[in-house]
């Protein structure tokens, strides 16, 4: 019997969605399966929705209810955002300064309205972004409001109970989920993985990262950038791209190779691409996650009364 994977989409705060969800994955994946699969998170845990908190609580609990069960957290550009505000993040290399992350994008600070209060001297750029308070109402690219900051953490803070920009989350933060957001990986290859393709089952490699590999640039010095944590970039486009990474990398056609990422706010499922974001956040749309071998998606407004 091929191992379940089960990768799920972008989380955002919505505890309820999450639980119905997993109940649903639970329902319809056999038994024993299911107790030893393998379960990613695509990253995106905060913002938007109303409890990131509960959410972080769910995650951080699966290890000890599903012992058997491998889990896999992998960082959203959301979640790096977060733990650089609580400064969670790992140090730059080479003895540099989270604040030299600023400089190239230092023309949008007053735009953004960057966080500028206790602790800001040296706060990663994406802290600064996301703990801010931008001037504009209207996401124009999405239609939505702002929710306090550009990335939509207003909700992430009230989750805590602190006010938006608040410097006083670092404390209201538990230890628990300061040492999870810490942990996040940027990326998770898995070799041998069982998929069922148009032509049949195959075996592939597979990458998982937030918002994919860029296209132009070679897949291993990604990778190693990714697995070492590279705080000094600014803006780390595996984590954040868009249309950069929509594609798999031609190198990577070589060998069958998924790449799995969340990130896009759409459901994307193109030959061995799988972009798992049907949610994005909004409280109307479903959360989705895709299960292998079998490539079925499951959703959390799905009614489940059979098994795989």
């Amino acid at each position: 019997m091929e191992r379940i994977i089960c990768c799920i989409g972008d989380l955002h705060g919505h505890i309820t969605k999450l639980q119905k969800l997993w109940t649903n994955l639970e329902t319809l994946i056999n038994p024993i399966s299911f107790q030893t699969s393998l379960i990613i998170f695509l990253g995106d845990y905060c913002d938007r929705g109303p409890n990131t908190r509960k959410v972080l609580d769910f995650l951080i609990s699966l290890p000890s209810k599903y012992p058997n069960q491998t889990h896999v957290y992998l960082s959203g550009n959301h979640d790096f955002a977060f733990s650089a505000f609580l400064r969670v993040l790992p140090l730059p290399p080479n003895g540099l300064s989270f604040s030299d992350t600023w400089k190239q994008y230092e023309h949008n600070e007053d735009r953004e309205g960057w966080y500028k209060d206790v602790g800001y001297e040296d706060m990663h750029l994406q802290g600064r972004r996301w703990g801010g308070r931008i001037r504009e109402k209207v996401n124009l690219d999405k239609g939505t409001e702002y929710i306090g900051s550009i990335y939509d953490a207003g909700t992430t803070f009230e989750s805590y109970g602190v006010p938006h920009g608040s410097a006083d989350l670092v404390k209201a933060v538990p230890d628990e989920h300061k040492k999870f957001l810490s942990e996040l990986v940027w990326v998770h290859e898995e070799e041998n993985v069982c998929v069922e393709t148009s032509e049949g089952k195959t075996n592939c490699r597979l990458i998982a990262v937030h918002a994919g590999l860029e296209k132009v640039k070679g897949v291993e010095e990604q990778l190693k950038i990714l697995k070492a944590k590279d705080t000094s970039i600014p803006k780390v486009e595996a984590l954040s791209g868009r249309a950069s990474v929509w594609e798999i990398p031609k190198e990577l056609c070589e060998k069958p190779t998924i790449v799995v990422s969340g990130h896009h706010g759409k459901l994307h499922i193109d030959g061995l691409r799988l972009i798992i974001d049907e949610g994005g956040g909004k409280e109307n749309n479903p959360v989705a996650a895709i299960v292998l071998p079998s490539m079925t998606l499951v959703r959390d407004t799905d009614s489940i009364t059979t098994q795989l």
